[in-house]
């Protein structure tokens, strides 16, 4: 009988881990392969050239402000975007005006703050990227425009053509078009705890304050656990390589002066620009081993004892 059980799980399961296999081990096997070796990426030829790429790429200034940037990017856009996502699913559900026969309520309207904040993620990253280039325009832009209307015309950065902020406004943008996700699936678990929970710290004497680190962050960590694992993957997978390669200036992007290229837009460059398929191979080997590690670190440190109920 418990033949029998094993035999039907090992057949049901065997063709989507061979189609995993396929598609997704396969490549970073290939991956690994290709980086110890010379290939171009279009030329059947290839040799070996050892451990060549790698030393090459801690020689690599671009590569260490890349990885400067990705790094950033994956300590700050968790942090700032899950911030901000508990802060307004807190006060979308938990932040209104007390009202007769409830301990607590949501604000009014809650429903349509929730449809608000979701709104960004119906759009294209490419779109998302495109309106934002126009309104970082110094010349014509949205938020040059809005300064000169108050009488800050003197100060109208080059947003996106200044060094020193060009980053920053690549991850403000990344923040806007993401945290409206976060709102929603934080006021979803929110909403699933019971209200007594809240009620008995109220009477306690609770502030919101204190509700929201002693009740609502402990029954939510979990969630807010996956959710660092899922925005570190995107700092340093495809949605900022996107928003990088479409918004700054330079003919491939990641301008000026390299201020804002990260390590996908990286592996872009070398191997679909110059030509470079096995050292790019390289650089996401070592993104693959960055992303590895931030997920095992987020999962180590956020470990906890589950909270159920």
């Amino acid at each position: 009988m418990q033949h029998g059980k094993y035999r039907f799980i090992v057949g049901f399961l065997a063709a989507p881990m061979a189609i995993y296999v396929l598609f997704v081990i396969w490549p970073f096997v290939q991956s690994i392969y290709y980086s110890f070796t010379d290939w171009t990426g279009l030329s059947p030829e290839f040799e070996m050239v050892g451990f060549g790429n790698f030393e090459r790429m801690l020689d690599d200034d671009v590569f260490w402000k890349s990885l400067q940037h990705s790094v950033t990017f994956v300590l700050l856009l968790p942090l700032v975007t899950l911030s901000l996502a508990l802060f307004f699913a807190f006060m979308i559900n938990v932040g209104g005006r007390r009202r007769k026969g409830a301990a607590i309520a949501g604000v009014r309207g809650s429903s349509f703050y929730k449809i608000v904040y979701f709104f960004p993620q119906v759009l294209s990253i490419a779109i998302v990227a495109l309106l934002f280039r126009f309104a970082y325009n110094p010349n014509s832009g949205a938020l040059n425009s809005a300064l000169e209307a108050v009488g800050l015309g003197s100060v109208q950065p080059d947003w996106l053509g200044d060094p020193d902020l060009a980053l920053w406004c690549v991850m403000a943008v990344l923040v806007w078009c993401t945290v409206g996700f976060f709102v929603v699936l934080f006021s979803a678990g929110m909403s699933s705890i019971p209200k007594d929970f809240y009620e008995a710290a109220l009477l306690d004497g609770a502030s919101r304050v204190t509700t929201f680190f002693r009740v609502t962050l402990p029954l939510l960590w979990d969630t807010v656990q996956s959710g660092w694992v899922y925005m570190g993957i995107l700092a340093l997978g495809a949605e900022s390589f996107a928003i990088v390669q479409i918004m700054t200036v330079g003919p491939n992007g990641g301008g000026p002066d390299y201020s804002t290229t990260v390590l996908p837009l990286y592996v872009y460059v070398k191997a679909f620009r110059d030509g470079q398929a096995a050292y790019a191979t390289t650089i996401g080997v070592a993104l693959l081993v960055i992303t590895l590690a931030f997920a095992a670190l987020v999962m180590r440190l956020g470990r906890r004892e589950r909270l159920e109920y």
